[in-house]
């Protein structure tokens, strides 16, 4: 199924003269059932950094959906989040976690641990995130953050939730990058 987004990708041709290898859609969606509103698209990830430039190289976005990046890698998505139904705001810790899993990230979810959110998680990662249209609030521990079109966060590895509280769709671009936490931060986490 294709996605959403127009995607060109430049290479070489034989002589190293600059080409567009490809130009049309995402060649990947991801829809989660267990998330009614959710669609989302990876259009482009690296499994290294420094990213490997390769003269030719397969589309790293044909590998399954993950929420985090390859370890050394990022992920460069783009999401959309349909407004928060009571489906989502009643989950249980089991349901919570069987979402992540249908997503690839069955160790992400925090909700048993902190139970603000059914959808509270956290990932070893370095995200970048612009909300492209719409309107997104940002759960975290013990408070929020209401992101607005043109808005950009940074979101340093901590627990969090996204919530739409509107009425319409919010499309939001992330560029997740792998992490570590510091030795004395993973310690506090634990």
């Amino acid at each position: 199924m294709s996605g959403f987004i127009r995607r060109v990708v430049t290479g070489h041709d034989a002589a190293g003269k600059a080409i567009v290898v490809s130009d049309g859609l995402t060649p990947t969606l991801k829809n989660n059932p267990l998330r009614p509103g959710f669609r989302s698209t990876d259009v482009w990830k690296t499994d290294s950094a420094p990213a490997r430039i390769a003269k030719e190289q397969a589309d790293p976005t044909l590998a399954p959906y993950q929420i985090p990046p390859p370890p050394r890698g990022n992920v460069f998505r783009i999401t959309e989040l349909g407004p928060e139904t009571d489906a989502i705001r009643n989950l249980s810790a089991d349901g919570a976690r069987e979402l992540f899993k249908a997503m690839g990230a069955e160790e992400a979810s925090t909700y048993g641990k902190t139970g603000r959110h059914p959808l509270m998680h956290r990932t070893e990662t370095l995200d970048y995130a612009v909300i492209l249209e719409g309107e997104l609030t940002m759960l975290l521990d013990d408070s929020e953050v209401t992101l607005k079109t043109g808005d950009v966060l940074i979101q340093r590895g901590t627990n969090h939730a996204w919530v739409n509280r509107s009425d319409k769709v919010c499309r939001i671009l992330f560029v997740l990058i792998d992490g570590s936490y510091d030795e004395e931060l993973g310690q506090v986490l634990k």
